[in-house]
């Protein structure tokens, strides 16, 4: 079982190759008339048009559908511009599938609450979700069985053709297909991210850079520089990312990784009793003495924004294939670092996914289906979707290339569409879809590439530990604990999570696993 998963998700990040092939004809066509062709499906189609194909739908000829995404490039989404892009959206797929979408634009703040609780009220047919997503993850769905088994419908589908077949069999769940991955960086690594202006003031050699104790002389020029947040943390639990080289975190949830698979000997361990986890909230902790770690990370007062800012002066970033779109979702200009290796394993397929959900009838499953096999296959559809309207929230540049201009509607590639598919931005390279061969094929592949846990026969414990890290990981990680407390704290954390049952949990990762591997 194990050699047929790592093949598996080696066919997934060595086959791009055939990826870079896919799509419909217009994915093909010169972006300058991909432009036009927007032009005329959005703006040039009279209003009355879009309200027709609006009224068609409510009368029962076309399948409805509501779909829920997070936006993560604006703190609120603007509701008029987003039904703006829906009717548009309507508008253009009214002659080619029998489809009309509500679409839910949600903030990324609100948006596991939120969009959980319209999924329990069965208000949702189509729902965008990630593997590390809070409340509605992929680990957090299928257990659930909040979502549709989709394997038969994805047959013989436009949808399913728009990808390998290795990307497919690397997102499965016990053999089935629930989820269908956004394709874009389909493996995990972490870089430093540093603010190109400080760079170039203070002439720092990045490149000396090569693991998280380098940083403290730039942190020092950061501080004096008066800045708030001279290392921003971005309020997360950063173990989970900075030692994937030694571990496998394979919940993919920072609250749970107090679980990993060892890579060195393959074996499922306590993380926090390791020494790599004592160095880690060690340094932290001195950090934060130091004033180069803010209180504001750990008390959660920082928000998805403060990168937006010039308040901090090193961060860190996901690794991908065209970093350079930092630049625009951060406004300004920054320069990596790598950090880690990359990896690719059980849940880095699922980085951004969508799926259907159960309480959604079959007629409203295929129309899911029909809609996604569009929106990965048709490039002006995948430009509206995920830039907005042409000439108001986006325009094409001279080279066919996306500007965005909207501060009402604004989302990225990795959580809209395929990378092969959407329409590069101005600052990233044209031959963007190829970068992502290059990008995937060069990653390690996990011991543990294969693996998901079943966490419900100690659901009630795992929950329970998950407490236990809020109160003390969080903290831990996030330089809230001085570095002379955290050896005591370590262990009073420990002595938490056996009172809520952990080794009942590690116990049965550690069954689990060792049946997975024979």
């Amino acid at each position: 079982m194990k050699r047929r998963a790592l093949s598996l998700l080696l066919a997934a990040t060595m086959s791009m190759a055939l990826l870079a092939g896919c799509g419909s004809k217009d994915a093909a066509a010169p972006a300058a008339d991909a432009a036009a062709d927007t032009a005329e499906a959005t703006e040039a189609e009279p209003a009355a048009d879009a309200a027709a194909d609006t009224a068609d739908a409510a009368s029962g000829d076309a399948t409805h559908i509501n779909v829920y995404r997070c936006t993560f490039n604006l703190a609120n989404p603007d509701s008029e511009q987003v039904k703006k892009v829906e009717d548009a959206i309507n508008a253009y797929i009214a002659d080619k599938i029998n489809v009309q979408i509500s679409l839910n634009d949600i903030g990324s703040g609100e948006y596991p609450d939120k969009a959980n609780l319209a999924l329990n009220s069965n208000e949702i047919n189509l729902l965008w979700t990630a593997s590390w997503e809070a409340t509605i993850g992929t680990n957090d769905l299928v257990p659930k069985n909040a979502v549709k088994d989709i394997t038969d419908l994805l047959a013989g589908t436009d949808l399913y053709a728009s990808m390998d077949e290795g990307q497919w069999e690397a997102t499965k769940y016990n053999g089935k297909n629930y989820f269908v991955p956004v394709y874009k960086d389909n493996v995990e690594g972490y870089d430093f991210m540093f603010r190109k202006d400080l760079v170039d003031k203070h002439g720092w050699d990045i490149t000396t850079v090569s693991k998280l104790a380098d940083l403290e002389p730039m942190l020092e020029d950061a501080k004096n520089d008066g800045l708030k947040y001279p290392f921003l943390t971005q309020k997360t639990a950063m173990f989970y990312r900075w030692y994937i080289n030694d571990f496998d975190f394979f919940t993919a949830d920072a609250t749970t990784n107090f679980f990993a698979v060892d890579r060195a000997t393959n074996e499922v361990v306590n993380t926090i009793q390791t020494p790599q986890y004592k160095e880690f909230c060690t340094l932290m902790g001195d950090w934060a003495e130091k004033g180069y770690i803010s209180e504001d990370d750990y008390t959660k007062v920082t928000t998805d924004t403060t990168t937006q800012t010039q308040d901090w002066a090193v961060s860190w970033w996901t690794d991908i294939p065209v970093n350079a779109e930092a630049n625009s979702r951060y406004g300004q200009d920054v320069v990596m670092q790598p950090a880690t290796d990359r990896w690719a394993h059980s849940t880095s397929a699922l980085g951004s996914c969508y799926c259907v959900t159960a309480n959604s009838t079959d007629e409203e499953a295929k129309a899911c289906i029909d809609f996604l096999g569009l929106l990965y296959t048709d490039s002006k559809l995948a430009d509206l979707y995920t830039f907005g309207i042409e000439g108001e929230d986006f325009t094409y540049d001279a080279n066919g290339l996306v500007t965005q201009t909207s501060e009402k509607y604004n989302h990225s590639m990795w959580e809209s569409a395929s990378a092969t598919i959407v329409t590069p931005l101005d600052n990233e390279p044209a031959d963007k879809a190829s970068l992502y061969k290059d990008f995937n094929g060069g990653a390690n592949v996990s011991s543990a590439a294969g693996f998901r846990f079943d966490k419900t026969p100690v659901e009630a414990s795992y929950a329970a530990c998950q407490s236990v890290f809020e109160e003390y990981g969080f903290p831990l990680e996030n330089g809230g604990i001085a570095a002379a407390d955290v050896e005591a704290t370590i262990a009073a954390y420990q002595e938490a999570l056996d009172a809520a049952g952990y080794q009942d949990v590690l116990a049965e990762f550690q069954s689990q696993y060792d049946a997975w591997k024979q």
